[in-house]
């Protein structure tokens, strides 16, 4: 049972309600793969923000995506980022 679930009697097909959040869960302290890595890590691992029993996880996480995404994603952080900092 996942331990973050507010309702047990929630139906994923059941439109009563919607709601948008939107926010900003921060950035990595610079546009480079290292700092991408480290944010990426940090976040990913929350096991509020991703709910997959945590040894599968940590094979997925560190196993793929940490080796892969933060050269990629640098790029994009680099592309917006501004000499006093990060403008998100």
């Amino acid at each position: 049972m996942n331990r973050y679930l507010g309702e047990t009697d929630f139906h994923h097909d059941a439109h009563e309600r919607l709601g948008v959040l939107i926010t900003n869960l921060g950035t990595p302290t610079a546009p480079t793969p290292r700092a991408v890595r480290k944010y990426l890590a940090e976040f990913l691992w929350d096991p509020r923000v991703v709910e997959v029993p945590r040894p599968l996880w940590w094979l997925i996480l560190h196993g793929v995506i940490l080796r892969i995404r933060p050269g990629r994603v640098a790029h994009a952080y680099a592309s917006v980022w501004e000499e006093d900092g990060s403008p998100l």
